[in-house]
C-alpha cells in the first residue's frame, strides 16, 4: 500500500542558490522514517531525481550535507524547488516504484534506460478449433497462451518460422482461414498442414498444437525422439509419403538446433546480462533464454553522467527498469554484482509471484555465456563511438555549409503528402547527433489551406509548431528548438517559411531548403537560404548524402501518414456521424445488417430487433437516417 504527499512550493528565497536547500529542509518537516521513493522538483514542477530509501527522512536529510555531495548532485540539490514523496510497505516495493517513475518521467539526474521499444512475444490462439500462431506485441488477451519475450522482430519470426517448418501451425487470421477454398502457398512449401480446408483433422491438429507447445516449453529432445519413433513405425508400415513428411519436420527441428549455438545447459528460463563501460559511457547486452532456448540478444545504451563509473550501481538501475514492464525469468546471471542486489531480488520476486535469483558465476558455462556477453556489449559500444564520430563529422559540414556557429544538435526536416488535394498531411522529423529521434517525429493534418496549395501548407505547419513552441517555452529552456530548419522544397517554400518565422519574431533560427534536381535526380538537387545565391554540393559528398537521407526520411514519414490517414477515410462509414455509435456497436450493426446502406435502409422494428442494440438505440439511429419521422 502507498501513500503520496507533495510539500508546497517554497518562495523564492535570496540568495537564490539556497533555494534548492530550503526546500529540502522544508519537506525534512513534515518527511516519516518510513520506506518510500522521493522525487526531486524544479521550479517548472518536473523531476529532476527519483530516489528510494529505506529511511525517507534520513535519506534525504543527507541532501542538505552539501559539502559531502558530489558535484552533480549539489547542482541538482541547487535546482530543487520542492519535493513529492511516495511511502511504500517495504524497500523493495520503493525499489519497484522508483524503476517505474524513472522509466516514465526519465529525470535528468538518473541513470536512465531510454528504450521505447515494445518486447515481441508469440501467441496461440487457443479459443478457435485450429489455434493460430503468431507475432504478438501489447496486452495479453484471454484464451490464447504466450512465449516469450523476444529480443526482437528477427527473433520471434526465426522461432515462428521454426514452429511453421516443424509443426505446420497455421498463421493466418481467422478471416483469412474462414474465407480459404483452397490450400495456401504455405501448404504448398510444407509449411502449414492447410486446416482451413480440412486436409487434416482436429483431433491431429491439436495433436501438432501439443508438440509445439512441448517444445517452446523447453522439451525440443523428446519431441524430436518421438517424431523419429513415428518415422520408424510408418516406414515399417510401408507408409512412405507420412515417413517422408516426418523425416521433413525432423529436419527442420534438426535445422533450428543448429542455428542455435548459444545455450546454457540445464538451464530453462534466464537472461545474461552484461555491462561494458567505455570513454564515459555504459552499454548492457541482455541474452533472453526461454525454455532452453536463445530468443535473441538486445543491447541497452544508458544515459547518465559521465561521472557515474560504478558499475555495480549502473547495472543495478539498469535491471530494476529492465523487469518494469518484463516479467523477470527465475535465473539473472549477471557480469557484475548489481548495488543493493539483496534488495533487487526481494523486489524482482514481488513483482514474479516467485523467487528470483541474481547470480555472477565464476566458473562453466554460465560463467562463458556471460562473458560472450560482455564481448556483445564491448562490440556494441565500439561501433556506436565509431558511428558518432562519423556523426559529428556530418554535422560538423552542415554546420560549414549552412554557416551555421555550432554543429546542429537538432535539425528539423518538413514535407508535405497529399493526393490531389485529399488527406493532406504536413510532417516533421527531427535529426541531431544520435541519428534520427522518431519520438520527436510530428505530422500534422492541414484543416486551413486550401487543397493543393503547397506554399499554404507549409505556412499552416509552421504557424502550428512554432506557435505552440512559442506559447509553451518561450525562453528556449526545453531543448525543443531547432538549431537548423530543412524544408524539401525551392524557394517559393524557403520564402513562404520565413516569412511565418519573421512574423512570429523567430529570426534567427537558420533556414535552408533542398529542392530536387534536374529530371529529379538525386545528387543534383539545389539548395536555397535567405541571402544567398543557390548552390549544389559535388556528386559524391558525404554532407550531400546526409542531407538526401534526411530528406527522403522525411518524405517516407509524410507518405506514410498520408497512406494511413487515407485508409482511415476509406475505412469510414456513414454509421460514424450517428452521436453515439462506437466501435462495438457499428460492428454489430454491420455483421446483422452487412453494410451501412443496409442499416439506413432497415424500419425501425428490424433495428429494434438487432442483437444487442435496444429500443432507445435503435431509435436514435432510425431518427438520425429519417429525421422527419424521428
Amino acid at each position: 500500500m502507498t501513500t503520496e504527499t507533495e510539500t508546497p512550493a517554497v518562495e523564492e528565497p535570496t540568495p537564490p542558490q539556497l533555494a534548492g536547500l530550503v526546500a529540502i529542509e522544508t519537506a525534512l518537516t513534515t518527511l516519516p522514517l518510513s520506506p518510500g521513493v522521493y522525487r526531486m522538483l524544479d521550479a517548472k514542477g518536473e523531476a529532476l531525481y527519483v530516489g528510494k530509501a529505506r529511511s525517507l527522512k534520513r535519506r534525504v536529510a543527507a541532501y542538505t550535507q552539501l559539502s559531502r555531495l558530489p558535484e552533480r548532485l549539489r547542482r541538482m540539490v541547487h535546482e530543487t524547488r520542492s519535493m513529492e514523496v511516495v511511502t511504500t510497505a517495504s524497500e523493495a516495493e520503493a525499489l519497484l516504484l522508483e524503476a517505474n517513475l524513472i522509466k516514465r518521467l526519465r529525470p535528468r539526474y538518473n541513470i536512465v534506460l531510454r528504450d521505447d521499444k515494445s518486447y515481441p512475444w508469440l501467441v496461440l490462439t487457443e479459443d478457435h478449433p485450429y489455434p493460430q500462431i503468431a507475432k504478438h506485441r501489447g496486452e495479453r488477451r484471454k484464451g490464447a497462451s504466450y512465449w516469450g519475450p523476444f529480443a526482437s522482430a528477427w527473433a520471434v519470426n526465426q522461432t515462428l518460422t521454426a514452429l511453421q517448418r516443424v509443426f505446420l501451425l497455421r498463421s493466418c487470421r481467422d478471416t483469412v482461414f474462414d474465407s480459404r477454398t483452397r490450400p495456401c502457398l504455405l501448404f504448398q512449401i510444407k509449411r502449414c498442414s492447410a486446416p482451413c480446408v480440412k486436409r487434416i483433422s482436429e483431433a491431429d491438429y491439436a495433436g501438432l498444437v501439443r508438440e509445439a507447445k512441448e517444445y517452446l516449453s523447453g522439451g525440443t529432445p523428446s519431441v524430436q525422439r518421438r517424431l523419429a519413433r513415428e518415422m520408424e513405425e510408418a516406414a515399417e508400415r510401408l507408409e512412405f509419403e507420412r515417413a517422408a513428411a516426418l523425416r521433413d519436420r525432423i529436419r527442420g527441428l534438426t535445422h533450428v538446433q543448429g542455428h542455435d549455438r548459444i545455450n546454457i545447459e540445464g538451464v530453462g528460463d534466464a537472461d545474461v546480462v552484461a555491462l561494458h563501460q567505455m570513454a564515459g559511457q555504459s552499454c548492457v547486452q541482455v541474452f533472453f533464454f526461454r525454455g532452453g532456448r536463445n530468443n535473441g540478444n538486445r543491447p541497452y545504451f544508458l544515459s547518465h553522467a559521465r561521472s557515474e563509473q560504478s558499475a555495480e550501481v549502473v547495472l543495478g538501475a539498469f535491471l530494476a527498469q529492465l523487469y518494469d514492464d518484463l516479467p523477470p525469468p527465475p535465473l539473472v546471471l549477471v557480469s557484475h554484482d548489481p548495488a543493493d542486489a539483496g534488495i533487487l531480488a526481494d523486489a524482482l520476486a514481488l513483482k514474479a509471484g516467485r523467487k528470483v535469483e541474481i547470480h555472477r558465476p565464476q566458473r562453466g558455462d554460465k560463467r562463458a555465456v556471460v562473458e560472450h556477453a560482455a564481448t556483445n556489449a564491448r562490440e556494441a559500444i565500439e561501433r556506436r563511438m565509431a558511428e558518432g564520430a562519423a556523426q559529428s563529422e556530418l554535422l560538423q559540414g552542415v554546420a560549414r555549409l549552412f554557416e551555421l556557429p555550432d554543429a546542429p544538435e537538432r535539425i528539423e526536416i518538413y514535407d508535405n503528402s497529399h493526393i490531389m488535394g485529399t488527406n493532406a498531411y504536413g510532417v516533421m522529423v527531427v535529426a541531431g547527433p544520435a541519428g534520427f529521434l522518431k519520438q520527436h517525429y510530428r505530422k500534422y493534418g492541414i484543416r486551413d489551406a486550401r487543397p493543393g496549395d503547397d506554399f499554404a501548407m507549409m505556412r499552416e505547419v509552421f504557424e502550428r509548431r512554432f506557435g505552440r513552441t512559442l506559447k509553451e517555452d518561450p525562453e528556449r529552456e526545453s531543448g525543443s528548438w531547432p538549431d537548423l530548419v530543412l524544408i524539401d522544397g525551392g524557394a517559393g517554400q524557403l520564402s513562404a517559411a520565413r516569412e511565418v518565422l519573421n512574423e512570429m519574431g523567430l529570426h534567427d533560427i537558420p533556414l535552408a531548403a533542398i529542392a530536387k534536381g534536374v529530371d529529379r535526380d538525386a545528387g543534383r538537387e539545389w539548395f536555397h537560404q535567405t541571402g544567398r545565391d543557390p548552390f549544389q554540393l559535388p556528386p559524391r559528398d558525404p554532407v550531400l548524402y546526409y542531407l538526401q537521407r534526411l530528406r527522403d526520411e522525411a518524405h517516407r514519414f509524410a507518405i506514410a501518414a498520408h497512406r494511413t490517414g487515407r485508409s482511415k477515410a476509406l475505412v469510414r462509414s456513414e454509421l460514424d456521424d450517428i452521436p453515439g455509435v462506437g466501435s462495438a456497436l457499428k460492428r454489430k450493426l454491420l455483421n446483422h445488417f452487412g453494410s451501412a446502406r443496409g442499416v439506413r435502409n432497415a424500419a425501425l422494428e428490424d433495428l429494434e430487433k438487432a442483437p444487442g442494440i435496444g429500443p432507445a438505440v435503435a431509435r436514435k439511429i432510425y431518427g438520425h437516417f429519417h429525421p422527419a419521422e424521428g
